[in-house]
Order: C-alpha cells, then structure tokens, then sequence
C-alpha cells in the first residue's frame, strides 16, 4: 500500500485526501517509480475543479522525479535504482506509481531530484515554446505574461541566453525584481501594458506574444503584436479566451493564432528526448537554474493548491515525498 492525494468529487482544496490505495506490480512497459518529488502546476487546479475533468476517484499531478523501483515485463534501457523524470503523464500526487516506461526520461548527475521534478512540465514547455512555437532568434523582444512564475522564470533565462530579450509582465514590484533577476530584460505591470510594450520597441511591437494568463490579457496581446506575429495562447489562468473573429487576426496585421499543448510536442519518444535533453543541457550548464521557492510535503498539497491560486507563490513548487 502507498499513500496518494485522490478526489473523489471536484470542488476547491477541500476536496483533495490522503489516502492509502493498492499498488499493483508493473504490467507489460511499465516501470514502478518511487517519487521523491513532485512539480505543483497550473494545470493541476484544473483537474481539481473540474476545468480539465478526469475520471473519479481520481489522482493528479502531472510531474515528478524519482528512483525506479521495479521494470516490468518487455522493458529495456531502465534497471533499478535509475533516476528519472516525467511530464505529462497524470497520477504523479502519489509516493509511487506504475508508469509506461516510454514516458520516462533519465536524470543526469548535474541535475537534482527537486531540479527534476520543476523542470519537467514547466521546463518542456519553455522549449517548446521558444524553440517550436516560434522559434526565438538572437536579436528578437518577445512580450511573456507571468514572468515570475514557474514557466517564466525559465523562459526567461533560457531566452536570455540565446539572446533574447523578454518583457515580461507582473502583478507586484517583488515578482518584477524576481523577474528580473532571472534574465528578464523588462518588467512591467498589467495595466496598460500594450502601451508599455510600444514604447518599449520604439513602437516596432514584437513579433510573438507567449501568453499563459487568457482572458485577462488576450486582447492586449494581440495589440502588442507586430505584423504577421504570433499569438501563442498556451494556458488560461484568468479564464478562457471568448470566441475570436479570423478577420480580427487579419485587421490586427495578418496574425498568427495558436493554442499548443506540450503533450503535442512530446508525443513522439524521439521529440521527447531530444526536448528534454536540451533542457537537461541548459539546466547542467547553470545558464537555466530552476527556482524552487517552497517546499510542501506531499500530504498538504490543499495547502500548496491555496497558496498557488491566491498568487502567494513565486517559481516553482515541489511537493517532497
């Protein structure tokens, strides 16, 4: 038996149990994992509230690090003892779990457990959002909303080091220090930031919007765009996006409008691994280091959840098993 949080109705915090549940041995590809920690994302309040609905009982979560414990039946290049590292894969609010052995990527020696576990899902998305999405040049302003949070902290000193300059956007003075101090070029406040951005470019805009907040900011994003920009929507913190208008897109410069998921990106084992070792690579080279501002134990994950949604948290969250 292992302790895990599971819900067995959406709703706030107060949903969220510890429970014991039966862990059943590896099936065929699988490999059971023992987690020592576990990423807090965005995405896992969506679960909880039923935004994102699973099937219940449920357990969420959707990275972690850990040691495999066990391989099951047809499973080759993992062995006990190995550390490793997932995203995307829900079930991770839980101090072991069965997972497909393809979902699973080893950890190298420059990168911590807690490293892990922040990077994975946050970290991933980062790439692909400045390396696929649109791809970021040296030279480029990028506009990125949330910059002091996990995503943006990355983003940031990922971008910074490719030559990238990023305005990023913030709620308080100390989130814009925090920002800051993570390779962003510009932070600035919400309010009236298009404006900001125009004078900031000498009126030139920028050429892509990576925009995780939604409804809050969509239609200023869009005004903070240059000609034929991207428009990247990848998430909805303040609430979804009303339906848009194409011709809104082309009266607005000819924009591009996309709404990426990571788990596009990493389908394939081979966009996978090569995602994940260019992350690894930045992370071991400390041109990227992940901050991971609080700590949790497993079991008070509501807490965690509270905390989260009232914006008392800065970076990234791991929960320690």
């Amino acid at each position: 038996m292992v302790h895990a949080i599971r819900i067995h109705e959406t709703g706030g915090p107060e949903v969220m149990r510890w429970e014991e549940i039966e862990l059943s041995p590896p099936g065929a590809g699988e490999v059971r994992i023992r987690h020592t920690a576990i990423g807090l994302n965005y995405i896992d309040t969506y679960h909880r509230s039923g935004v994102y609905a699973l099937p219940l009982p449920a357990i969420f979560g959707s990275e972690a690090a850990g040691v495999v414990e066990q391989v099951g039946p047809g499973v080759s290049g993992l062995k006990a003892g190995d550390r490793v590292a997932y995203a995307m894969v829900v079930g991770a609010y839980a101090e072991a779990r069965n997972i497909p052995a393809d979902r699973l990527v080893k950890v190298p020696d420059g990168v911590s457990d807690q490293e892990a576990a922040a990077l994975m899902l946050k970290g991933l998305t980062a790439h692909y959002l400045l390396r696929r999405s649109y791809r970021a040049q040296k030279g480029d302003t990028v506009l990125f909303h949330a910059a002091a949070g996990g995503v943006g902290l990355i983003l940031c000193q990922w971008a910074k080091h490719l030559g990238v300059a990023v305005i990023g956007t913030v709620s308080n003075e100390e989130k814009a220090k925090l920002a800051l101090a993570h390779g962003c070029a510009h932070a600035i406040g919400y309010e009236d930031f298009p404006a900001r951005v125009a004078e900031i470019t000498g009126g030139a805009k920028v050429p892509a919007v990576y925009d995780g907040v939604g409804k809050d900011t969509f239609a200023g994003s869009l005004d903070c765009l240059a000609p034929t920009g991207f428009m990247i929507l990848f998430g909805a913190a303040s609430g979804p996006v009303p339906p848009v208008d194409p011709t809104t897109l082309a009266g607005k410069g000819s924009l591009y409008l996309q709404r990426p998921s990571l788990g596009t990106y990493v389908a394939r084992r081979a966009d996978l691994e090569a995602a994940a070792a260019e992350l690894f690579e930045v992370a071991s080279s400390g041109a990227v280091k992940v901050a991971v501002n609080q700590t949790y134990p497993l079991r008070e994950a509501a807490q965690a959840h509270r905390d989260l949604e009232g914006r008392k948290t800065t970076g990234s969250t791991v929960f320690l098993v």
